[in-house]
């Protein structure tokens, strides 16, 4: 069973286990989940990458699905997400802003410094929380959503999410350190503001490294 944080009859908030695709075709994806579980149609909004867990929204009516996609391309539609990284960023808190080019015979995603076909901006903002032992945990805000961008943004930089071998990490017995934490966005019906938050399990590593304080992820 897919945890539901909220449903009514135009959107449902699920928390997608790791390992799961967002979507697919003719899969046991979250889509076809979610609507073996909670009946009807189910629209996805956005995507988490199938070894990502977290918060996620689906829309259950073709016209949320509309409102709900356009707040995602005007900035109403706001995702962080809490990593685990090797390194200790500096600053501390910041931007990133890089142009990212999608290989698609490599299935991988390339900072290039300069513009050509297919490249793409890519923004994020992120704020350590927590360092141990030449790690850090990190709260990430997208404004952006490009293929793989947290993951790329930060390897490009030398610090590679803990457990991404894809990226560059050499982190074993961890899947990638990366979860979908915190989704602020408008209710399609009313517009007034939701927020929903999930966790990864702070016992398991890499997240039991660090002391994290839902206060100073606000």
């Amino acid at each position: 069973m897919i945890q539901v944080l909220f449903q009514d009859k135009s959107i449902a908030v699920v928390v997608k286990p790791v390992g799961v695709l967002s979507q697919c075709d003719g899969a046991e994806d979250m889509v076809t989940l979610l609507a073996k579980q909670l009946g009807g149609e189910i629209y996805p909004i956005h995507r988490l990458d199938r070894n990502v867990g977290g918060v996620m929204a689906f829309a259950r009516t073709a016209k949320a699905a509309a409102v709900l996609s356009a707040q995602i391309q005007n900035g109403f539609f706001v995702k962080r997400y809490l990593a685990a990284v090797s390194g200790i960023p500096n600053p501390e808190s910041g931007e990133m802003t890089d142009l990212l080019f999608k290989d698609s015979r490599s299935g991988k995603s390339f900072v290039v410094d300069r513009p050509r076909k297919g490249t793409k901006d890519a923004r994020l903002a992120y704020r350590v929380l927590d360092t141990a032992e030449g790690k850090s945990l990190v709260l990430v805000r997208l404004f952006t959503g490009r293929t793989h961008q947290i993951r790329v943004q930060f390897a490009s930089r030398k610090m590679p999410l803990l457990g991404d071998g894809k990226y560059g990490s050499r982190e074993k017995g961890c899947d990638i350190a990366l979860w979908s934490h915190r989704l602020t966005f408008l209710d399609p019906i009313s517009g007034k503001e939701m927020s929903f938050c999930s966790l990864p399990d702070f016992s398991e590593y890499p997240w039991n490294l660090f002391d994290f304080n839902e206060r100073n992820a606000l």
